[in-house]
């Protein structure tokens, strides 16, 4: 029986991308466009897209490690793409932020510490990039008048138990709140806030597999009962991609993507391996929630996503609502563990099966 190990990880994204997120989306070219943590996985694919799709006008990396900008060159290297510009630099540092930022007209703010043991470990160092660095990019957006602004955030954010889910709280305030910040003539804030990237460094499908390559008897499972959401880094970057067109300032938007428990998802990759349970790790939940049940009041449903709306700009909601938005229920709340589109190994095992007979052709 064919798995989920089997298949390259370009098919197994494949799997779970039931919504693309291609509409709308925000046309890049002649643009000056800035993406902090641009060495990441998900900055990787962002810039590949944009390169891929778009001409702007300059594309500027923002990272802090010269290795990563090294190793990524050699992929994407100014020379073949004269658009790119790799800027060495730190979001704790608000005065090269604001060099950076002379002339830019989007950004997009994906730098973060994002390991939850580590934060719990090392909470200054979490509070000083997250939180304080948040803060140092809204400032220099202002003040170098960018036009539009759009901010990562995690599920770990709603309803946070961990240090890191808190600091990216923190940080979603911090840039819903900009919108006021800026004044009339201000950049255009906004958030998006997903989960669980598959086959991004550090997730668990590539663990999974390093685990079975290695000739492991056993996968461990934190808890039986645990769900997590997954998006794919097309998904991701697409949906950052419309998610800066729609914005109107302000709005945390939520992707409507698939769950699955850990324990499905294992099996689907290794179905005649047992699982050994370990306990969940500190700050970790037993399910993740991407809307939670108090801001019900402030979320709009659109066909592919919800929008979590300022509550502080009751103009905003009427216009999402003028426009085809409907309302939720008050006591509705967004979950891994009551998601309609929720997955079962059997029903991953039959997309897998789909998959390979496309590719059989």
């Amino acid at each position: 029986m064919a798995t989920l190990a089997s298949l390259p990880p370009a098919d197994i994204e494949s799997l779970f991308s039931k919504r693309d997120f291609k509409t709308p989306r925000i046309n890049l070219d002649g643009q000056t466009i800035l993406i902090t943590g641009g060495t990441g996985s998900f900055g990787k694919r962002f810039v590949k897209t944009v390169l891929a799709e778009y001409k702007p006008r300059k594309l500027i990396i923002f990272s802090r490690d010269e290795l990563k900008q090294y190793e990524m060159a050699q992929e994407f290297s100014p020379q073949d793409y004269p658009c790119l510009r790799y800027f060495i630099g730190d979001v704790r540092d608000e005065s090269r932020l604001d060099m950076a930022m002379r002339d830019v007209d989007i950004v997009v703010h994906a730098a973060a510490l994002k390991h939850v043991p580590i934060a719990e470990y090392n909470p200054f160092e979490c509070i000083k990039t997250n939180v304080m660095g948040a803060e140092n990019v809204v400032r220099a957006c202002i003040k170098r008048g960018v036009k539009r602004v759009v901010a990562l955030s995690t599920d770990k954010a709603a309803s946070p138990i961990n240090l890191y889910g808190a600091s990216k709280l923190a940080s979603d305030k911090i840039f819903t709140a900009a919108q006021h910040m800026g004044g009339r003539n201000g950049p255009v804030f906004s958030v998006v806030r997903y989960g669980n990237v598959i086959g991004s460094r550090g997730s668990v499908v590539p663990f999974f597999k390093k685990l079975i390559a290695e000739g492991a008897s056993e996968l461990p499972i934190t808890d039986a009962r645990m769900t997590r959401f997954w998006i794919t880094l097309d998904q991701g970057v697409n949906f950052v991609l419309s998610s800066l067109e729609m914005a109107r300032g302000g709005e945390v938007f939520v992707p409507k993507i698939a769950s699955m428990s850990i324990t499905e998802l294992a099996k689907s990759i290794a179905p005649d391996l047992p699982h050994k349970v370990v306990g969940i790790r500190p700050g970790e939940k037993l399910h993740e929630v991407m809307v939670p049940i108090d801001d019900a009041r402030q979320t709009v449903e659109i066909e592919d996503r919800y929008a979590i709306l300022p509550a502080m700009d009751a103009e905003i909601r009427l216009r999402y609502l003028g426009d085809g938005a409907r309302a939720v229920d008050e006591d509705f709340y967004y979950a891994s563990d009551n998601n309609p589109e929720i997955m079962d190994a059997r029903v991953l095992q039959g997309l897998i099966e789909q998959r390979l007979k496309s590719l059989a052709g």
